[in-house]
This record gives structure tokens, sequence and C-alpha cells, in this order.
């Protein structure tokens, strides 16, 4: 049964000329103070979720996108910050982009985080998908499974250092402590200082793919998935997958328990406004995630893309039929409640909902869907 709706802001500015008639991607440059206009953003949608009742502001860890699409580098410290001026909201990493961090050294920032905001920062980790941050910051981002490899072993001593008031590792990437002497003895263990208050700490992450070992390795250390703008077989094929690996480590769970499910959404009047008012986001979301891989287009396709889809002969995805297969939802509020209502029904564990502020959508959009959804969709949830 669905208890709680937060919400997923990755770290836009207000962009103009959105849509595939408007600025290619690569061509958009801001200036800093354009830039930091995510963080106003941040705030002031944080405000506003906080007295409509909402659970939680989810917040994405970027680096150097002068583009304007995602523009918080540290959504630990944006949390902490945004907890300071709010009373209830809950502040999600969503995703803090772990081989790019030395792991104790996140585990720390998390870990005085979780004190400073009385336990209002949720953990969330992720192996990223830009090559222009991850290279950059000295992990494999071109060789998978390097990325895989170096992400699994740092969630290994994450999870000590949260969890073992002293603790030591031995592993391809790290020895810790490193085999020195320190104050007249031979260093053997280490304590994180501080460690979290909440215990135990809570680890989310996005599951994109249905790769079984992906699968296996969040069942087996207990991670809940993120699972956002699935049609609807692909969201089952992976919710099965889930469980059914939960149960190889002895947890039983029914489906759609322990995890999120995150939607694309456009609420308006009718479906067709809804369509008409949303497409303009689409289409920047195809320019931004299509060379990158996240959404899969042809090379075809996402040449047409930087030619403003007019190249003669190809077609590119659309909206519509986005909203046909069911990874995005466009409609009226009543239309909103019918289909998470279906997804009650058919996923009796669900209990979390994760609502994405569409790219390029301006604050005064984002906070009207926002409003829109607390008056007229959630309620329809509240026990």
């Amino acid at each position: 049964m669905i208890k709680n709706f937060s919400v997923f802001y990755v770290g836009n500015i207000d962009l103009e000329d959105v849509g595939l008639d408007g600025i290619p991607a690569n061509d958009r440059r801001y200036k800093n103070e354009r830039l930091t206009q995510s963080m106003e953003t941040a705030e002031k949608a944080a405000i506003l979720m906080d007295e409509l009742g909402y659970h939680a502001l989810w917040m994405a860890e970027h680096h150097f996108q002068r583009e304007g699409y995602e523009c918080i580098p540290n959504v630990i410290m944006m949390g902490t910050h945004l907890a300071a001026k709010t009373e209830r909201l809950k502040f999600g990493c969503g995703f803090n982009i772990v081989p790019m961090w030395h792991p104790l050294r996140l585990a720390e920032d998390f870990a005085m985080a979780d004190v400073l905001s009385k336990g209002r920062i949720i953990f969330g980790v992720g192996r990223g998908y830009h090559t222009r941050e991850v290279e950059t910051f000295g992990a494999p981002m071109l060789d998978s499974e390097a990325n895989r490899e170096l992400f699994e072993e740092q969630l290994e001593v994450i999870t000590k250092a949260f969890g073992q008031e002293k603790f030591s590792h031995q592993g391809k990437h790290y020895t810790l402590p490193p085999e020195v002497p320190y104050r007249g003895y031979q260093l053997k263990e280490l304590t994180l200082v501080p460690r979290p208050i909440t215990q135990p700490v809570e680890i989310w992450q996005p599951l994109v793919s249905a790769n079984p070992r992906g699968i296996d390795f969040l069942a087996k250390m207990g991670i809940k998935p993120l699972i956002a703008n699935n049609p609807p077989a692909a969201l089952e094929e992976k919710l099965v997958m889930l469980q059914s690996a939960r149960a190889k480590y002895g947890k039983e769970t029914e489906l759609g328990e322990d995890m999120a499910l995150g939607f694309r959404m456009f609420v308006a009047e009718s479906k067709e406004k809804a369509i008409k008012l949303a497409r303009p986001y689409f289409e920047e979301a195809m320019k931004f995630a299509g060379p990158l891989g996240v959404m899969p287009l042809t090379p075809e396709q996402n040449e047409s893309v930087v030619n403003r889809g007019k190249t003669p002969g190809v077609a590119l995805p659309t909206l519509d039929e986005a909203v046909e297969a069911g990874s995005w939802l466009c409609g009226t509020s009543a239309d909103i409640v019918e289909h998470f209502k279906g997804i009650e029904e058919k996923y009796p564990g669900v209990e979390r909902v994760n609502i994405g502020a569409v790219m390029g959508m301006p604050l005064e959009v984002f906070k009207d869907q926002l409003s829109i959804i607390s008056e007229e969709v959630m309620p329809s949830f509240r026990k």
C-alpha cells in the first residue's frame, strides 16, 4: 500500500528554448550565476514540499555540467543545508557516485550529515554514467566491469565503517588501515568518527537494468532499489528477479516491498493537454540522455536529435508513444490516482512512489505540479 510520495530533482536550472527545436544540448553554456540557480530551486522546492506533506526530496550528484542539466555536485551537503530550512522533509542522495569518492570519506560525510540533520538524510549510491565525471575523478567508467568491481568493494568498506565500532578491510583496491606505526603501536583497525546515529543505515541504489549480477549484489547487501520509468513488463521482470534474489539470501518479501517506484509524469485538465505541455520536457530529456546511452537511440536517431529531429527518414521516439507504453504518465489527477491504485493492486508490497521533476521544467511549473499532486493525488492514499 502506497504510504509516502517523494520527488526526484536532478538539479537542472530553468532552461530556455526547451525541446527538439530548441538549443542543442552541447551548445548550452551558462555563467556561474545561472548554474547556482539549481540550489535556489532545490531550496524553494524543499520548503514547499515540507508544507505539502511530501516524504523526501531526492537530488542527484553530478559534476562539470555547464549545460545546466544536473548542477548539484554534493547532495550530502545540500541535504544538510535544506534540513536546517525545513521541519520534517527528508533528503535523499540520489545518488552519491561512489567510484568518484574514497569510500571512507563518503562514509564520514554521510555520518556527519546524519548527526546534524537528526536522521533526515537518506544514503544512496550509484556507479555513475557520465564519462566526463567519473573518468575525470580518476575512476573507470568506459570499463564497465572495472567500475562495477571497484563499486562493490567500496560498498563493502562503507557498510563495515557504518556498522562496526572498529573494522579493517583487505581487498584488491583498499587495504584499511594501512600497515603503519601510529603513536607507539602498529595500526590494525579503524573507527569511523562519527558513525551515523541512525542504525542500521538504509542504503538505496538505482536499479536500471535487469542484470542478474547487479540484482544479486543488491539482495546480498540488503540495498533498497529505486526503479524508475519502466514500462509495465520491464518493471515486473525486475521486481520478480529481485524478489527471487532476496529469497536466495533468506529474505522473503512481497512484490514491491522495500523499494521505491519512480515515475515521470505531468498532470493537467486532460490527457491531451498534459501531453502537449510535457512534450518539450520529454524532447529535452531525449537531447540530454540519448547520446549518453541512457535513452536507447540508434546513432542515426542521435544525429537527428542534433539536427532538431529533421533528418529525413529517421523517426524519433515521441511522448505519445512513451505514455502509451507506460514509461511516462500524463493525464488528469484521476488518471494518476487510477494508475497508482493499479500499482498497489498488482504489487501489494509497494509503499513508496517517487515522482521525477522532468528535465528542463521551470521552477514555477515544478511547484505547480507539486501542489496539484499534493492536493489531488496524495489524499487518495492517506489512511
